[in-house]
């Protein structure tokens, strides 16, 4: 699988780029540096000074908000076109440029546009619950081995939890569940219901804290290109959801390489639980520190684990397909029509 272009990915977090420093990042294996022009907007051009190919992000952000290159002294805006040549007659080159993405900052991330249609903001996908009053747990990030289609997979096939969280997320009792896929132009919707199981330990912190019997729901949401909203909580047996708890969990994977990628994830608590202080802050210190051991211990070990297999040899099978797989394939499918889409439209352009 190649990636597809003409879409939002998720760079960074919007505080991960301070003003007056130069923040480096590969991103479908292009070298890209991002930084705060003078006026706070974010900037994201290539890392590649065009005259000895040095990279921009080892030289320095001055006034005017232009990277001065570390290694002759060129200077470039946020175009990607160089704007001072400090030797001799000073002249600039035509050729003295690099490419510009088109960045925007939204719900407390920062979207990049790699692809060469122009960039859609009417595209980023819905994550609007970053903006409200909602209860958000830490921002994080880990950086994954592994192709980022396979921590989509993971996280669209959430029966794993049952075993890989076991304690956490899931258990056996968790193993049986009623699903449903659904999918809305692009966007695909796995929903995943467990009926009278005993809570899981994140659920029980939050609900009752009485290791008691509850419905468990997970409804999790992809948008292209790996971009996720899983919708997750438990209520009583037999009750409606809005008398339950429990979180949006998102999660936002960007290729790095065809082998690594970065995986920003966050929570918003939905209908929270008003227990009171101190408990009310160990609840938020304890989401964001469960949600990390689960992902960096147990996802990122198996996963990579995964690559590293895959990685060997090019003449590993096909994946078998459980029913439970449902929902990874129908995303695979728009995935890789889209990816199929792009590559006949540069064909036909000439550019194969």
């Amino acid at each position: 699988m190649q990636f597809v272009r003409n879409c939002w990915y998720v760079a960074s977090w919007s505080n991960d780029v301070e003003a007056g420093k130069l923040f480096p990042r590969i991103l479908l294996n292009e070298g890209i540096v991002l930084f705060r022009d003078d006026d706070g907007r974010i900037q994201a051009i290539e890392d590649r000074c065009p005259h000895r190919h040095a990279p921009l992000h080892m030289g320095t952000l001055i006034d005017g908000g232009r990277i001065r290159c570390g290694y002759h002294g060129l200077e470039f805006d946020g175009s990607g076109h160089c704007v001072r040549n400090p030797h001799a007659s000073g002249r600039i080159s035509p050729a003295a440029k690099v490419r510009a993405y088109p960045v925007l900052e939204k719900h407390s991330l920062i979207w990049i546009w790699m692809g060469d249609k122009p960039a859609d903001p009417d595209a980023i996908p819905d994550f609007s619950l970053l903006d409200g009053s909602h209860e958000i747990s830490r921002r994080d990030y880990i950086l994954m081995r592994a192709n980022y289609a396979l921590v989509v997979d993971n996280l669209m096939d959430l029966s794993h939890a049952a075993f890989l969280h076991d304690g956490i997320l899931g258990s056996k009792e968790t193993i049986q569940a009623e699903y449903e896929v659904t999918q809305e132009g692009n966007q695909i919707t796995v929903a995943r219901q467990c009926s009278n199981v005993p809570v899981p330990g994140l659920f029980d912190l939050m609900f009752k804290r009485d290791g008691g019997h509850v419905d468990l729901w997970a409804d999790i949401r992809w948008d292209v290109p790996g971009c996720l909203m899983n919708d997750t909580g438990v209520t009583s047996p037999g009750a409606p959801r809005d008398q339950g708890t429990g979180i949006y969990g998102m999660h936002f994977l960007t290729p790095e390489t065809e082998t690594s990628c970065h995986y920003h994830f966050v929570a918003a608590r939905q209908n929270p639980i008003n227990w009171g202080e101190p408990v009310d802050s160990e609840i938020r210190t304890k989401i964001s520190d469960l949600r990390r051991f689960a992902f960096e211990f147990q996802d990122k070990a198996m996963i990579e684990a995964q690559q590293q297999l895959l990685s060997r040899s090019a003449a590993v099978p096909p994946f078998v397909l459980l029913e439970t797989d449902a929902g990874t394939a129908r995303y695979r499918r728009v995935l890789e029509s889209l990816i199929a889409a792009e590559r006949e439209a540069a064909f036909a352009q000439g550019r194969s």
